[in-house]
């Protein structure tokens, strides 16, 4: 009997914790549309690791009346943000009393506490401005040189396999040689950039997983590549101390360089941890606006040709050498516009997760409970407001029609706010470079399927066949 009695009383705690955690998420939820029922803890969790495409579609579907839709992740009551002046009254309300960005759900634990991205007020400020010095024009103008060297060597190798290649792996490993180079320079050994590769895999692959925080479960292991990963950067930082530090007129080679060499004192630890924020955003989100810059340029052959006629033009070499200079990247007016329109139709990072700090009022009738994950939508901003939204069109950030000012509001691939993406002339650049380089020295078509260009979250959105195409020279 005493067996009985206590299986029965486990059993209406078990009942009345699911009562309870119903009447929380509806209580929460209030008004909003969403789920009348969620499946205990983990909510909407199995969908949308399932499938993320239709997760988030329905999300955003769902939110269309009124700009907001309510949900249940994972223990956690969430909110979906389409409307995009909701977004931006979250994008620019980062403070201690109202949203902190996380990046992630549950992004502390992958990337600590004292990252950027939790960062604000006078202290965020501060770092920003630091942080400005390894994006003036001078420092751009030494990354260019070594984005170029990569993307060429790159392209000769991708010309070199058989025949049809899906880019996304290609696109992503040369982005890694290409942001170790550039942030990194010669501090990053030959064994270091295996050790790093593989880490940085194991990363990739817990930012998609559940959040098991158990032996042998991917989330484990992506936490714990991260502490190795920074540890592999604080050598770099403590390198180029050294180095920066041996004589006044050392010169800078790297974006690691230029920040030693402004703050001699920085701490090695710190700076490493900025340095891997710079390559969680840099990483995955170039490599989907390659693909997706690849895909569109072949859709629209209008468009490609002139690309090419603007490169050849601009370019001393016809753009065949891969040798750009500082002035000719200036000269690609309107590469740039497509590059832009690239990042407006598929921005990789299609939402900014923060965290409510304190109940805030979204709008009237409705207060963001304490504690909600909210996750304004950049993707479905940049088809709100613009002309024809849905038509892949980079004349729109062009002479006389200046879509970027005049929708400026609703163009939020890179943010809004304090947290506005500090790398993002970097960004914009290191895609016009792709382009001009790619276009002028390869011949390219998609090998087509059915759904090859669904959107496939991994974790930025990527072409779902991973943009697989037909190369071969140019002549």
């Amino acid at each position: 009997m005493a067996v009985l009695a206590a299986v029965l009383a486990a059993l209406a705690a078990f009942l009345l914790h699911l009562l309870i955690e119903q009447l929380t998420y509806l209580r929460k939820k209030g008004p909003l549309p969403g789920p009348a029922m969620v499946l205990p803890f983990l909510g909407t969790a199995i969908p949308m690791v399932r499938s993320p495409t239709t997760y988030w579609r329905d999300l955003a579907i769902s939110a269309s009346p009124n700009g907001v839709s309510a949900n249940y992740l994972v223990g956690r009551f969430i909110l979906f943000i389409r409307s995009t002046d909701l977004s931006h009254k979250i994008l620019t309300n980062v403070r201690p009393d109202a949203f902190q960005v996380i990046g992630h759900p549950f992004g502390k634990k992958l990337f600590g506490d004292h990252n950027l991205i939790y960062m604000f007020g006078d202290p965020h400020k501060s770092l920003r401005r630091r942080i400005s010095l390894n994006f003036s024009p001078s420092a751009l103008s030494t990354y260019q040189s070594l984005q170029l060297s990569i993307i060429r060597r790159h392209l000769d190798m991708w010309l070199r396999l058989p025949q049809p290649l899906s880019l996304r792996l290609l696109c992503r490993d040369m982005n890694l040689e290409t942001s170790q180079s550039v942030f990194l320079g010669p501090y990053l050994t030959t064994q270091s950039r295996k050790t790093f590769a593989k880490d940085y895999n194991l990363f990739n692959q817990g930012l998609m997983s559940l959040p098991v925080d158990l032996p042998g479960f991917a989330f484990r292991k992506a936490r714990l590549a991260v502490g190795r990963l920074v540890d592999t950067l604080s050598v770099c930082v403590s390198d180029s101390k050294r180095k920066m530090g041996s004589s006044s007129d050392a010169e800078p080679t790297c974006l690691v360089d230029f920040w030693t060499k402004s703050e001699p004192d920085a701490d090695p630890a710190e700076v490493a941890g900025h340095l891997f924020d710079f390559l969680f955003a840099a990483q995955d989100a170039s490599t989907s606006s390659l693909l997706w810059a690849v895909a569109l340029l072949e859709s629209h052959p209008e468009v490609l040709r002139k690309v090419r006629e603007e490169v050849e033009r601009v370019s001393s070499g016809g753009g065949r050498d891969g040798c750009l200079t500082a002035e000719e990247m200036r000269g690609l007016k309107y590469t740039e516009t497509v590059a832009r329109e690239v990042l407006r139709y598929r921005p990789p990072a299609t939402m900014v997760p923060h965290v409510a700090l304190e109940e805030f009022e979204l709008m009237e009738g409705y207060r963001v409970p304490k504690g909600t994950i909210v996750f304004p939508s950049l993707f479905e901003s940049s088809f709100q407001g613009f002309t024809d939204p849905d038509r892949f069109d980079p004349d729109r950030f062009g002479e006389g029609r200046h879509e970027d000012r005049v929708y400026r509001t609703h163009f939020l691939t890179f943010g809004a706010g304090p947290h506005q993406c500090a790398g993002q002339r970097y960004a914009v650049n290191h895609l016009v470079l792709f382009i001009a380089t790619f276009v002028s020295t390869v011949d390219f078509k998609r090998h087509w399927t059915d759904g090859c260009d669904e959107i496939m979250y991994n974790p930025t959105i990527v072409p779902r066949d991973g943009c697989t195409v037909y190369l071969s020279p140019r002549v």
